[in-house]
Formats: C-alpha cells, sequence, structure tokens
C-alpha cells in the first residue's frame, strides 16, 4: 500500500533514463502505483540514455513504452549535427542554453495525457526539476499548473471529470535532495545516465555532468557512474 491508502493505481511515468527521471519512477512505485514508464526516440544524437530507461525499466519489471517522433527539424545541440553541446559552462541555470528542444516538455506531456486515457491512469510523473536545472522554461511550476489546466479541458477524461493531474516530486528539491531520495528509495541509480554525450562514460563537463556531480558532492555521495578524465 502507497501514501494516503493508494493501492496500485496506474500511472505514467516519463522515463528518460537519467537520475531525475528515475528518481521519480521510484516515487511513483513507492506511492503505490502501478507504472507504466514512456520513453522518447525522437532523433537525439545518442541513444545512451534510452539504454538506462530499458534497463531500469527492467530492474522494477515495468511495462516500458517507446515512443518514436522526429523531431530533427528542431533547433537543439541535442540534435543537430551542426551545434556544439556546451561544456564547462559557469552560469548554469542564468540562461536558456542551446541544450533546449523547443516545446520539448509540451510534447511529451501531450503524448503521456494520450497514454494517460489510453491505460485509464490518472496521473503523469514527471522529473522535472525548478532548482538545480539548466535554465528551460518547461521546468517551472506555472507550466506544470498551466498544463493540467489545459489537458482538464482538452481531454476525454478532464470534461468528463476525472482529470489527469501531473505529479512534479522532485520538483523543488535540491540536486543533492534528489540524489538522498533516491537512495532512500534505493533507486537503481547506478544503473542511470545523464551526461548530454554519448560514449562509454559520461563526460563530466555538460551542464548535465555538472549538476549531478554536484548534487552527488554535496549529498556526501559517490557517484555509481563512471567519468571520463
Amino acid at each position: 500500500m502507497g501514501v494516503h491508502g493508494v493501492v496500485n493505481l496506474p500511472a505514467v511515468v516519463l522515463l528518460s533514463g537519467g537520475l531525475d527521471s528515475t528518481v521519480t519512477l521510484a516515487k511513483a512505485i513507492a506511492d503505490g502505483h502501478s507504472v507504466t514508464a514512456l520513453s522518447f526516440e525522437y532523433g537525439q544524437k545518442h541513444t545512451r540514455e534510452l539504454d538506462s530507461a530499458k534497463n531500469v525499466c527492467k530492474h522494477y519489471g515495468v511495462r516500458h513504452v517507446i515512443m518514436k517522433m522526429d523531431l530533427t527539424s528542431f533547433r537543439s545541440s541535442l540534435i543537430r549535427d551542426d551545434m556544439e553541446i556546451p561544456k564547462g559552462r559557469d552560469h548554469i541555470g542564468n540562461d536558456i542554453p542551446d541544450t533546449y528542444v523547443p516545446a520539448r516538455n509540451i510534447i511529451m506531456l501531450s503524448a503521456a495525457a494520450g497514454l494517460c486515457e489510453s491505460t485509464d491512469s490518472d496521473r503523469i510523473y514527471i522529473g522535472a526539476n525548478s532548482v538545480d536545472y539548466s535554465g528551460y522554461p518547461d521546468c517551472r511550476p506555472e507550466f506544470f499548473e498551466s498544463f493540467e489546466e489545459m489537458i482538464g479541458v482538452g481531454t476525454k477524461a478532464g470534461v468528463e471529470g476525472h482529470g489527469i493531474k501531473i505529479e512534479t516530486p522532485i520538483l523543488r528539491l535540491s540536486k543533492a535532495d534528489i540524489v538522498r531520495l533516491g537512495m532512500e528509495l534505493k533507486a537503481p541509480l547506478e544503473l542511470t545516465w545523464s551526461c548530454y554525450s554519448g560514449g562509454k562514460k559520461a563526460c563530466g563537463k555538460c551542464d548535465s555532468c555538472i549538476l549531478r556531480l554536484n548534487g552527488f558532492k554535496e549529498a556526501g555521495v559517490k557517484d555509481p557512474v563512471g567519468y571520463e578524465k
């Protein structure tokens, strides 16, 4: 039995395979939900994170849906070969970096809402964070509040009076607190991949690596993932 007496109510969890989304998946399971994890192959330069998502789902034995969509016409250094992923930035979060994929969370949450209606799920869990993050506009509390209102009037579930909720359990946590929560929930942090670059080891220099490494350091825990020198 989960919190508030919730037992096996279905939920959709957006799972990239990174630290934040994996801890969010662990939280959804701890809350007592039967989970469908949703990942996307959208034209990103590498699928290393997707491999981690698959391994995380195998670890928990949950259903894993991977949707394919072509976002290669979108401007983002995570997608386009003519754009370099920024590394070694000193002021993360002060601006919107070119790793931002235009409207990505809008697109993914819309797909998740459709999957919710198709699986009789009443909520979407997303591992967005507005504290230690890269400055993305679609990771802010007001975005999720507005989106929940929108799907409340734009879905059959919402019109019939049982709208889909958006759960953001780590939205206001520091990266260190996310690490601590993951350990408390016994999430398989060693299976996660946060680096924007592909390869056998994380680069340690992109925004995502820097934020992750700082989080583990502040939590007083060694990151189980290997990094390049």
